[in-house]
This record gives structure tokens, sequence and C-alpha cells, in this order.
């Protein structure tokens, strides 16, 4: 199954068998909002706190996969989950709600990868026949956590990005009807020295690099094998960045081919003002948008490589760096596995 030093190739091919995505109004409003199975009007969700709203988006990204899916809950194996706050409480209470067996990650905005990645490895070995795998984010939460309460008004840079208000949740089974997943390169931390908080995208391009030239070169495939390689929320300057350094080592990816979430849920004229980020910015671009691509048979093969930064707010006030990882799944069209 190990395929060179970091590739899983997923030989029984785990099967995504439903998916469930939640927005917030501002999400609504944007690019894609027939991405999502449920839009709130309201960024509280009728709660006390926004860390509270971002665990109830996600409850109802994991109840609405199961439902779709047409399972029960107790056959429901694991959840497999994480995201930015502090400690990751809001995937920890949305584990007490769900009552199921719970697995936390914190992989910053590479989160949604690293877990599907961890469920297809699980189902491959026959360790469980159905994980859940999402997670979610909060605008004003993560404001509050990383930079300044939004009601500070702050004013950002250009290279700043917005976080998305969302949650999104893939069901992942040994059998059923659905893409398939077929492997997956797990990221390196890599560290280029950058420091600036308001620039995610510039830090977090190298890393998105290194696991696409690993993936490629592990299993022996051109970009071309892909209908599309989609990155997490690189926004517009980790994009063009990472566009960059795939020439200078001669990996010919057309720029058409190469898409962001981060670019992909907001529309133009939105003040996102890089693009969007967040760990539910890959979670809902491809559980709501691309899979949806995939179900109308206008793709067949995606690479998604989430991407994310390392750091806390305690790491940037003390003048560290900012360690970022990139992990890559490979989604491919595929007919009913019984």
């Amino acid at each position: 199954m190990l395929t060179g030093h970091r590739t899983w190739i997923f030989e029984n091919q785990p099967v995504i068998i439903s998916t469930g995505t939640v927005g917030g109004p501002f999400e609504a409003n944007g690019n894609i909002p027939d991405a999502f199975d449920i839009l709130h009007d309201d960024m509280w969700l009728k709660q006390s706190s926004f860390e509270k709203a971002q665990r109830t988006m996600l409850e109802e990204a994991c109840q609405i996969a199961v439902k779709n899916s047409l399972i029960q809950k107790e056959h429901v194996k694991f959840f497999i989950s994480g995201d930015l706050i502090n400690q990751i409480t809001p995937s920890s209470f949305a584990a007490k709600t769900l009552d199921v067996p719970y697995f936390g990650l914190f992989s910053a905005c590479a989160t949604s990868m690293e877990s599907l990645a961890l469920a297809s490895f699980i189902i491959n070995g026959n360790g469980a026949d159905y994980i859940l795998s999402g997670t979610a984010s909060h605008n004003a939460a993560t404001e509050k956590q990383f930079r300044y309460p939004t009601e500070y008004g702050g004013q950002k840079p250009p290279t700043a990005q917005w976080t998305v208000t969302g949650a999104g949740c893939a069901l992942v089974a040994e059998n059923g009807e659905g893409p398939r997943v077929t492997s997956a390169t797990i990221g390196k931390v890599v560290d280029m020295g950058m420091s600036d908080p308001f620039n995610m995208g510039g830090a977090m391009a190298p890393a998105a690099v290194d696991t696409i030239e690993t993936h490629l070169r592990e299993r022996d495939v051109d970009p071309t094998y892909y209908d599309l390689i989609i990155t997490g929320d690189l926004g517009h300057i980790g994009r063009e960045t990472s566009l960059d350094l795939l020439q200078k080592k001669n990996i010919a990816v057309p720029e058409e081919n190469y898409k962001d979430c981060g670019l992909t849920i907001y529309r133009e004229g939105q003040p996102v003002l890089s693009g969007a980020s967040g760990t539910a910015s890959s979670a809902i671009g491809v559980y709501g948008h691309f899979l949806n691509l995939m179900e109308e048979q206008q793709l067949n093969r995606i690479l998604v490589v989430a991407t994310g930064a390392l750091h806390s707010p305690l790491s940037v006030q003390q003048g560290d760096s900012i360690p970022c990882i990139a992990h890559a799944v490979s989604i491919e069209s595929g007919s009913d596995k019984t």
C-alpha cells in the first residue's frame, strides 16, 4: 500500500457515499450557494458564542451526511475531525453530541484532507466500514483567536484572507456508490521563515508544491492525469506563488487545471482580499462543489491538496516563523462498488 516514502495507494478504494455541507450568510451570497445543504442567515446560529455556532455547523454537516447515506448513525465506527479553535474544542464537543468514537486532529486548514486520508487508510485496512470525516470554521471565532475581534475593525493588508464560516463532512465507506479515494500523500512540515500572519497563502505555497511534487513522483503520473489539481486555501497570492514554484521545478501544471477552493467559494466583489481560508474552505469546496461536478460527470479525477499553517497566536507573539503543511488526496469517479 505504501508507495515511495509518503504515498498510500488504497487498493480497496474507499467510497465517499455521502456528504454534508453548511454555510453562513456571507457564503450564501458567494459564488457557489448550490454547494451547500444548509445556509444560515445568522452568524450566531442562535448560540451564545461563535465557537458554539461553529460546533453546531459541524454537527449539522455530520447529521446531513449520515441522513443522505441511508445508513443508521449507529453504523458509523469513527468520527475524525479537527479545527482551528483552542484545543479543537468545537470538534470535540461535536463528537460528544454525535456519540461516535472520535479521533481529534490539528493540521490547521489541511485538516480536511488529513482526516479523509486517515479515514480511507483505516477503511482500506478493514479497520472500519463507515467513518465520518469533516471539519468546520467560523470567521468571527477565528478572527478573535488569531487576529482581532471583528468588532475591533482592524485594517488588513491585501495579502490577508477571509475565514469561511461553514462545515463540510464526508461519510467514507468500504462499499457503496460514489467517488472513490484512490491514494493519499502525507505532507511534511515546510518552513520558509515567513512570519507574517496576514500572508498565509504565501507561507503555505511551498508546502503545497512539495506535496504535489512528491505525489506525482511517487505515483509516477503526470499532472494531466488529473482533470483538476485543487488546493485548499492558497488564495490569489499563494496560488500565483505555487505556480511559479512548480514552473521552477519543471512541473507543468496547466494553469486552467489548477484551482483553489479559496478562490472558488466567494464571488468577485466580496471583500475577501486574497480569497477564502479556514478549515472549512477545502471541506466545502470539495465536498460541496467539486464532488457535485464529479456527480455531473464534468470531472473524473481530482487531486485535492489541503494546505495548513501550523502557527498559533502564542508562536506569533514570540516571533516564531510559520511552519506549514499540505496533505493530498486523490479522488476518482466510479460506479457502484459492492
